[in-house]
């Protein structure tokens, strides 16, 4: 299994991966390496804004809960991928929550040593702005498509940007590691109705069903449908 170190998976990550490789060095120093077992909570949503994390191996589930108790999931991330930036900066409770969905080894960098290296290195503080901004337009795309797309192209778009972000790549499809209940509470809507679209899917050839796997064998005509509303 892929074990990254903190130098790799800041690196890979386009917040660090344009500084001078001393700079991720020294920031890599900072970083403290942590493994939680399968389903245990990384943190949760309103805990306090402490840290920053970053995925060395294994998997991340990001979702966060309404007041009356419903979950939504917001994103899976893997290895290289680092999350928990936003609250590392104004210290104020986390916005959502993180569990491991493996064994999973995440890297720490704590937000007083995080801020101390800022002031030290502002290259860094620029990359953190393009960083939230891009989070912030992914945040108003989710918006959008619950407003203005049909459930069918809200779920064909997510499961098309979801395959080429964390799709494995067989010879001739995508292997997406994601439950439907799981896909269902990232769109916010329920299991059945995307069962039902899933199905119409797997009868057109565009997708196969498995056990908490999609393989996708027509990405095209999932991303067809999720431009084109149909």
């Amino acid at each position: 299994m892929e074990n990254l170190t903190a130098k790799a998976v800041l690196s890979r990550n386009y917040l660090f991966r344009e500084l001078p490789d001393n700079i991720i060095e020294k920031l890599a120093s900072l970083a403290v390496r942590r493994i939680y077992d399968k389903g245990a909570i990384i943190f949760a949503q309103g805990d306090e804004g402490d840290a920053l994390y970053g995925v060395a191996s294994g998997r991340v589930r990001i979702g966060t809960t309404a007041a009356e108790g419903k979950e939504m999931f917001l994103n899976i991330m893997e290895p290289g991928d680092t999350f928990g930036e936003i609250a590392v900066i104004d210290g104020l409770p986390r916005t959502a929550g993180a569990t491991a969905l493996d064994t999973t080894t995440v890297v720490i960098v704590r937000r007083a040593d995080f801020l101390n290296f800022l002031k030290r290195e502002p290259l860094i503080a620029i990359h953190l702005l393009r960083l939230i901004c891009e989070r912030l337009r992914w945040i108003s795309e989710l918006v959008e498509e619950s407003v203005f797309l049909t459930g069918p192209a809200r779920l064909a778009r997510r499961l098309s940007i979801l395959a080429s972000l964390h799709g494995n790549k067989l010879t001739e499809s995508i292997e997406l590691r994601i439950s439907q209940a799981d896909l269902a509470q990232f769109l916010g809507i329920s299991r059945q109705i995307v069962n039902q679209h899933l199905q119409e899917w797997r009868r057109k050839g565009w997708i196969e069903l498995a056990r908490s796997r999609i393989i996708i064998s027509d990405i095209d005509a999932l991303r067809r449908a999720g431009d084109q509303g149909d």
